[in-house]
């Protein structure tokens, strides 16, 4: 994970989300410190769920799902300052978090995806589309994003994408063509 963290990093990444639904807390503030150790320089990190060890880690923001403690309760815990981002999968969990104070609003899957066990149906560019009428706040594209078909989700109109399996094989190499596709 950190020799990836950080040939993304080397690529050109600003923004990693660190990820860990399985591991104990402890393991978890351990391996997002030493992530901030090796890349939190130049590099923004979001604690997935965990609105508690994001603050205990140091992180720059948490990012929740529909199942986890609520966007506001995450906003109490982490103040004003730090980022919060919600995954949404239609229209109307779009238009209920659009009404808190995240930041960012996540939508997808856009395609289809193998990083989630249990997907959400696909929303396809439709649905960024139909996201993007809904809301003001930068709209991130998840799920099956790839270097083929980024530039299609942004031209439907998501502000920026999320990918993990497309960045695992080359992460430098990968970042470095993702910038050149989305810049």
């Amino acid at each position: 994970m950190f020799a990836v963290a950080e040939e993304l990093q080397a690529g050109g990444v600003t923004l990693l989300q660190y990820r860990n639904k399985a591991g104990s807390a402890r393991r978890i503030l351990e391996e997002a410190r030493e992530l901030k150790r090796r890349v939190g320089k130049s590099v923004r990190l979001i604690m997935n769920d965990r609105a508690d060890l994001c603050l205990a880690a140091e992180l720059d923001g948490v990012h929740v799902g529909q199942e986890d403690l609520s966007p506001e309760g995450v906003r109490r815990v982490i103040g004003p300052d730090l980022i919060l981002g919600v995954s949404t999968h239609n229209p109307e969990q779009l238009r209920e978090a659009d009404a808190t104070s995240a930041d960012y609003l996540a939508i997808g899957p856009v395609f289809p995806t193998s990083s989630k066990e249990n997907p959400h149906p696909v929303v396809g560019h439709e649905g960024v589309r139909r996201a993007r009428t809904l809301t003001e706040r930068p709209l991130v594209a998840i799920g099956g994003i790839a270097r083929g078909n980024a530039r299609s989700v942004l031209e439907a109109g998501a502000d920026s994408v999320a990918v993990i399996s497309d960045l695992l094989r080359e992460p430098r190499k990968s970042a470095e063509e993702f910038s050149r596709i989305l810049g």
